[in-house]
């Protein structure tokens, strides 16, 4: 046996051997991993969420603001005033929040005033914010409400740049470039957050399929685009490598958000950096007008339908079912109608989308069927 192949061996004997004990103990979870896991030490428990309808403690109803053309991102004059949109991102905004925020801006340094008013305090508004102040603007916030009464507030939180962020047939190429300079600058920008109170991270993904799929692009969630190399992709895994009874099983890694925790920690680095929050609904253009800023940022999401009267914003409701949190749960888990992911403050089941709804009342027989589908998943687990 030459000197690698020894080493390798060497190292996955070892490491099998120090859980051992741990294995021997704890009967309600085995080992798994693949070939690349077990060489670098990669071996985990995947343990089984707990599924009943008493754990569910909230339902929340959110509405995606979707554009079909895209996201709008460019630069008007109402007057004398200047006004930036950077709005209806769909099902993209906490993903892309950062590089359209950066578009925005630039959009904004073109011109010589730095003072400017920004509309809205959804992730979208938060991170625009925070970018012109790096830029050394002065900023104030204008809107009706703050975390956590917020429609980001309201979202599942995990990297998905293109979730309903436009449909495909009516896009043009130029937006299709755009996105790709927003979805690379938000993928950098997140990065530097790792590590800072736990509002960005990274866990497994995995996608159960009772029958292996016929046509898929491989990246589900509605997504439109995809950058190769980016971000981890989805493996196909073999099955003495999963715990699920499925036909096929793939994972990926993904970033999740922890939206509370985010959101209060921008929002309030913006406020000690010397912005500026008013709490003032704006309802149309004659509000705008009154302002005594002359640039005017629009991050105002769906609102901007009524205020700027964008006949192509439609809202796609998305409803969400929050379970007691469950610390040894570190995964999100997708299966046909129904998906939970794992956050901070609680265990979020979801898999709907009901385009054009302004509805928000929770559906109580949806939760309960998600937490009949995913219990299936769960009582065919191995282990």
């Amino acid at each position: 046996m030459d000197r690698r192949k020894f080493l390798v061996s060497a190292g996955l004997a070892g490491s099998l051997f120090s859980v051992g004990g741990l294995s021997s103990c704890a009967s309600s979870s085995k080992l798994y991993g693949d070939q690349n896991f077990y060489i670098n030490k990669g071996i985990y428990r995947i343990p089984k969420l707990k599924l009943s309808k008493d754990r569910i403690i909230k339902e929340t109803v959110g509405l995606r603001p979707f554009r079909p053309s895209g996201p709008r991102i460019e630069k008007e004059m109402l007057d004398k005033k200047t006004i930036v949109h950077n709005y209806g991102h769909g099902g993209s905004g906490w993903s892309l929040s950062w590089g359209t925020g950066h578009l925005a801006r630039n959009l904004v340094m073109e011109g010589t005033d730095r003072d400017i008013a920004l509309l809205g305090c959804g992730t979208v508004g938060i991170a625009t914010a925070t970018l012109l102040q790096e830029s050394g603007c002065q900023v104030t916030i204008y809107t009706k409400d703050v975390p956590p009464n917020v429609t980001s507030n309201l979202a599942t939180g995990t990297w998905s740049p293109a979730s309903r962020v436009c449909d495909r047939d009516i896009a043009t190429a130029d937006f299709r470039s755009q996105w790709e300079t927003a979805c690379r600058y938000s993928f950098k920008r997140m990065q530097m957050m790792l590590g800072v109170q736990d509002i960005v991270e990274w866990g497994d993904e995995y996608r159960i399929h009772s029958s292996v799929p016929r046509n898929t692009d491989g990246n589900g969630g509605h997504a439109i685009y995809q950058i190769e190399g980016l971000a981890p992709e989805w493996k196909t895994l073999n099955k003495r490598d999963h715990p699920f009874n499925a036909e096929m099983v793939t994972r990926r890694s993904n970033m999740i958000f922890n939206i509370p925790g985010y959101l209060n920690f921008h929002l309030n680095n913006f406020l000690l950096r010397g912005g500026k929050l008013i709490i003032q609904e704006i309802n149309s253009l004659e509000d705008i007008d009154a302002l005594p800023q002359q640039t005017v940022v629009n991050c105002t999401g769906l609102g901007a339908k009524a205020i700027f009267n964008d006949e192509e914003l439609r809202p796609i409701s998305g409803q969400l079912a929050c379970l007691v949190p469950q610390s040894e749960i570190t995964y999100k888990l997708i299966t046909q109608g129904a998906y939970f992911i794992t956050r901070k403050d609680g265990i979020y089941l979801g898999g709907n989308g009901i385009d054009g709804s302004w509805d928000t009342t929770p559906d109580r027989s949806l939760s309960e069927k998600w937490v009949d589908t995913l219990s299936e998943v769960m009582r065919e687990m191995e282990g």
